[in-house]
């Protein structure tokens, strides 16, 4: 047995929903959500990013579904959520979290939103629709940025410029299949979007995920993302939101997340993770995990007995 297989038998399987959901967006795709945790409990969403899937959220569901009720989903073309000849976009990036929302959660249910990369841009695209005004009591923008991806970004080491941002599109918007997952992939994965010196089982467990996503997925997504502008979106974020951020993130530089920092309109901070690339949710599961709790902490409330009638008799017969 090689060891990239021995690493994959004892890695952890990803934990198992309690319940699976179909939502229907407004274009009739079907998208794949989970729910795992109590019934009742206070509820966390989560998006993932491009080229990830449910399994990318695995460490923060084991922790948080003990006393929380976490809905996680895969985006379109993404995982289990088959991939649609409609057009990819940011608007239906909203669709998908609104038809997500009002499955997974009763009328009015508030809960915490954390996206990744793709899915914090998710957020800010849904972020002045009823269905994300009426279930989003917080928010965590998390290794994500609202324009200017393709210019910013570290990938290709050259000097920022016209030539560097064509380049980068390029790459990014490959046709080229990645393949299996050798060790010449996995470097190339950890130079690309994570952090010099993450786990190798980290790496492992990202690289699974990556080059499971579709080739005309990955291709498709590229290149919204390339043409990407959500600034006004950004400015509709009108709830508690928290950013958190790799310092040495390639894929989405660390400017991007003090850029959504100093726009949002109720930043309740911007936690910058020494070391750390682009896949923070993989990389320090525990800092991320811990953001999200601190928000669902702070406004989202928790059954609790009801306080006893201390009205007299005469007060209930007025």
């Amino acid at each position: 047995m090689s060891r990239l297989m021995k690493r994959s038998a004892t890695a952890p399987a990803p934990p198992v929903a309690a319940r699976e959901l179909t939502a229907v967006s407004a274009d009739g795709s079907r998208l794949h959500v989970e729910v795992h945790g109590p019934d009742g409990a206070p509820a966390v969403v989560l998006a993932h990013g491009w080229t990830c899937s449910t399994h990318f959220w695995a460490a923060q569901i084991r922790e948080l579904a003990a006393d929380h009720r976490v809905v996680a989903y895969d985006q379109r073309g993404h995982g289990r959520t088959p991939a649609v000849a409609a057009e990819y976009g940011t608007e239906a990036l909203a669709d998908d979290l609104e038809a997500v929302l009002a499955t997974a959660l009763e009328p009015g249910e508030r809960a915490v939103l954390a996206g990744h990369s793709m899915g914090g841009m998710t957020l800010m695209a849904a972020a002045s629709r009823p269905g994300f005004v009426e279930h989003a009591a917080a928010a965590l923008l998390c290794s994500t940025g609202s324009s200017r991806l393709v210019a910013e970004s570290l990938v290709v080491p050259v000097r920022a410029g016209r030539f560097r941002t064509r380049l980068t599109g390029a790459v990014l918007g490959s046709r080229a299949p990645l393949g299996p997952v050798t060790p010449v992939s996995k470097r190339i994965l950890r130079y690309a979007t994570m952090g010099p010196g993450t786990a190798p089982e980290r790496v492992t467990e990202c690289a699974r995920i990556v080059h499971a996503c579709p080739r005309p997925t990955r291709v498709a997504w590229a290149h919204v993302l390339a043409e990407l502008d959500l600034d006004a979106g950004v400015r509709e974020m009108r709830l508690p939101t928290a950013v958190v951020a790799g310092t040495v993130d390639r894929l989405t530089p660390i400017v991007h997340a003090r850029a959504l920092a100093a726009s949002l309109p109720e930043c309740v901070g911007l936690v910058e993770l020494a070391g750390m690339g682009h896949m923070t949710p993989v990389e320090a599961p525990e800092a991320v995990t811990a953001e999200i709790r601190k928000l669902a902490d702070a406004h989202l409330k928790r059954d609790a007995p009801a306080p006893p009638d201390t009205r007299t008799k005469q007060e209930e017969n007025v």
